[in-house]
């Protein structure tokens, strides 16, 4: 059998044993970038019980923690830690072998040449040894893809998200729907062959097509929370608008606690779209700065302000500033989003009247306010969170299956010839078994584990 990783054929054969036997065996360092306390070294396949004996002199017992001094063709190299994970028992489902040594460069690079000097040990390519982990039945396609997403993590929310995943939540979901139909599928061909058994129920309409309908049902309140997995994955969107100097430039550059936007009396500053990332109460908040608002300017000027509009469209809150000493209104009827309206420069106009009709007011020069801000920012972020349904596809490739697996759903479940409804429903569960990677997914493989570091 033969898989294509880039341009590099590789062989693998099944085992007596059910796993995929590879040719070759990958090493890579798996631990952070060089310098460091500790630099972890991995390796996995069929050379290294080989590795092990020539490098340590011996194969450690399994799953024990071995102090050795690593030793390559021109003398030492390293004393370390030494595990061994004895397949089908290990991440890959292959010998595997862990070297744990001081985290130079040099020790590193000397560990790693050692061991790619031994016959069949290559370099890992990205994602390989999590590649190898998947073809070995080690993981499914949402825990492969929730891996990467908790090696990514920059917040709480990614993190509790991806972990979730990882350990099985939406496999054990997907799955669960595919038994379903293909209960229902077996339920409605026993119908068409055998219709004249006793043991075969004489109608499936009130049990098998009342589960579909119920699990149409299920699959429109699980797509309704792809948003809410945008927003962890991606963060919850919000934009800054206002008129020329209402302070949104101010504003940016005290959120992020740097002078990230340039700060001018001049109308028309900023004129392309700033981003910034904040983590707020473990939530990930994408915030834009934007080009002032008016009529007239320039065409460059003209084309920020149309940018702005449109990123506007597509925000989960809009925060539109106006400056509480010279306040000018913008017409936001066009835009249909959550809206907080904001008074700015408070510092400046203590005791103007009129500020009721601002959701707040604050200071970005003194601070005050911002912490208000903030909390109202996270708060709502929680709110959208927490409407959303505990398991949530997280990925656009999820939703778009589903969405297909949907569709046939709906022709079955709309009546027409018992076949036509059978085969309906077997390429809806296909397409949830193509989710988690039980069927046809080879094309999919380069794609989803480019995604991974070398070590992974």
């Amino acid at each position: 059998m033969y898989s294509v990783m880039g341009d590099r054929q590789e062989d693998r054969a099944i085992a007596p044993t059910g796993q995929i036997s590879f040719s070759d065996s990958i090493v890579a360092l798996s631990s952070g970038r060089l310098p460091a306390g500790i630099g972890v070294v991995r390796l996995s396949g069929p050379q290294t019980r080989f590795a092990l004996e020539t490098i340590l002199g011996r194969v450690p017992p399994a799953r024990r923690a071995v102090y050795a001094t690593l030793k390559g063709s021109k003398g030492p190299i390293d004393h370390g830690l030494v595990l061994f994970f004895p397949g089908p028992y290990s991440f890959t489902g292959e010998d595997v072998a862990e070297f744990q040594v001081h985290g130079g460069r040099a020790s590193v690079s000397a560990l790693l040449g050692a061991l790619t000097g031994l016959t069949g040990i290559r370099h890992a390519e990205p994602g390989e040894f999590t590649r190898r982990a998947f073809l070995n039945g080690k993981l499914d396609l949402t825990a492969t893809e929730a891996l990467a997403d908790l090696i990514q993590a920059e917040t709480e929310a990614q993190r509790r998200f991806a972990l979730t995943n990882a350990d099985g939540a939406q496999r054990d979901l997907y799955q669960s729907w595919r038994r379903r139909l293909i209960h229902a599928r077996a339920m409605v061909e026993a119908e068409i062959d055998f219709a004249d058994e006793d043991d075969v129920p004489g109608s499936v309409a009130d049990t098998v097509w009342a589960d579909v309908r119920a699990l149409i049902a299920e699959i429109d309140r699980h797509l309704d929370g792809f948003h809410a997995a945008e927003i962890i994955r991606d963060g919850y969107d919000v934009v800054i608008l206002g008129a020329p100097n209402a302070g949104k430039s101010s504003l940016f550059n005290a959120l992020a606690r740097r002078d990230a936007a340039i700060v001018t009396d001049e109308p028309g500053t900023t004129r392309d779209l700033l981003e910034i990332s904040l983590d707020i109460r473990g939530i990930k908040v994408r915030v834009t700065d934007t080009a002032g608002l008016r009529d007239g300017g320039g065409t460059i000027e003209a084309i920020g302000m149309q940018r702005a509009l449109d990123r506007a469209r597509m925000a989960d809150l809009i925060l539109l500033l106006e400056d509480l000493s010279s306040p000018v209104a913008i017409d936001t009827a066009e835009i249909d989003r959550p809206i907080l309206r904001i008074g700015t420069k408070k510092d400046l106009a203590p005791m103007l009247p009129g500020r009721a009709r601002y959701d707040m007011t604050i200071s970005s020069h003194t601070g005050i306010g911002l912490a208000d801000l903030m909390d109202e920012i996270a708060r709502r972020a929680e709110k959208t969170l927490d409407a959303a349904a505990d398991i949530l596809p997280s990925r656009l490739r999820h939703v778009e299956l589903i969405r297909e697996a949907r569709v046939f759903l709906e022709k079955a479940v709309n009546g027409g010839e018992p076949e036509l409804r059978a085969e309906d429903l077997r390429i809806a569960s296909d397409r949830l078994g193509r989710i988690i990677g039980s069927v046809d997914v080879e094309d999919l493989l380069d794609v989803i584990f480019s995604q991974f570091c070398i070590g992974k």
